[in-house]
């Protein structure tokens, strides 16, 4: 196993296997590797000749009132997950590399940016986009590996993609759970136990969404209503920024559920902001006429 550190050393190893007619898949993370993370490892090295694991905590992505300097770091760790992992190479640059003194270029998509966590988050995205832009110049993957769990980030990244004309596939992959259902995260670090016994609040909450819908109980208020009042039931639930049912490709909250919709929560734990998602497949369900005497049992 390689570690670079150096970008130009990166560009110039990747071209290499890409002159040799190799295949490189990318995962980007910001390290504190979980078995999420190595699940997006092992499918990359399934799909490719080469995997590349990058290893970045991206300043820019976050706002300043935000974790960046307690955010969860384990460098020896990760670095021996990934030797057990026969990871070719881990790209780990330094900040000064990827954003020198005099750096004034940055990626914005608009609009599906602007919802959801961007209406929370200012200029997450924005961050988001360029380090992802930039590792994509850097390492030249023929494809890149990123999770369900963060959905809006990775329909974002698939516009940048696609608007850009970038030639590289962006592949999403399902979101790794504990036994309880909670989705890997490496901010679950940060909870006590309590508090991470009270976090599996959502995805009882989303499961329970799904399955009304798949029942065919379509009204979008009524799932709304109940999904917001599971969460803030559970006194650890700090805030709510988000719960409700959405548009999979454009974050729009929508108005009425038929085809595919989404299923997405965002909340804080104390001060641990949380999120999570399910997707719900208009072959998932049959619209039907609601029993409006079980809703009634249900929101009991």
């Amino acid at each position: 196993m390689e570690i670079i550190s150096i970008p130009k050393i990166m560009q110039e190893t990747s071209k290499e296997y890409l002159v040799d007619g190799k295949t490189i898949g990318l995962v980007p993370t910001m390290g504190a590797l979980h078995e999420g993370h190595l699940s997006l490892v092992g499918r990359a090295k399934q799909e490719n000749d080469i995997t590349v694991v990058s290893i970045f905590v991206n300043p820019i992505q976050f706002g300043a009132s935000e974790d960046l300097e307690r955010y969860p770091r384990d460098i020896e760790g990760d670095t021996e997950k990934l030797r057990r992992e026969k990871v070719d190479i881990i790209f780990m640059p330094e900040i000064s590399s990827m954003y020198p003194e005099v750096f004034l270029t940055y990626v914005e998509v608009e609009k599906i940016s602007e919802r959801l966590c961007g209406a929370f988050r200012p200029g997450h995205f924005r961050g988001v986009a360029t380090v992802v832009t930039k590792l994509l110049n850097i390492v030249k993957p023929t494809r890149a590996y990123f999770g369900q769990k963060d959905f809006q980030q990775s329909i974002i990244i698939k516009q940048l993609v696609k608007d850009l004309n970038m030639d590289v596939d962006v592949v999403v992959c399902p979101t790794v759970r504990e036994q309880d259902g909670l989705a890997m995260s490496s901010r679950n670090a940060y909870l006590d136990r309590a508090q991470r016994e009270a976090a599996t609040v959502i995805y009882r909450c989303l499961k329970e969404a799904s399955d009304l819908i798949k029942s065919g109980v379509i009204d979008r208020t009524y799932i709304k209503g109940l999904m917001q009042d599971r969460l803030l039931k559970e006194p650890a639930v700090s805030s709510v920024d988000y719960a409700g049912v959405y548009d999979p490709e454009t974050m729009n909250e929508l108005s009425e559920i038929k085809g595919d919709v989404l299923l997405t929560v965002a909340l804080r734990i104390g001060d641990t902001r949380l999120i999570d998602n399910m997707l719900v497949t208009s072959s998932d369900y049959q619209i039907q006429q609601p029993n409006f005497k079980s809703l009634k049992e249900r929101a009991i």
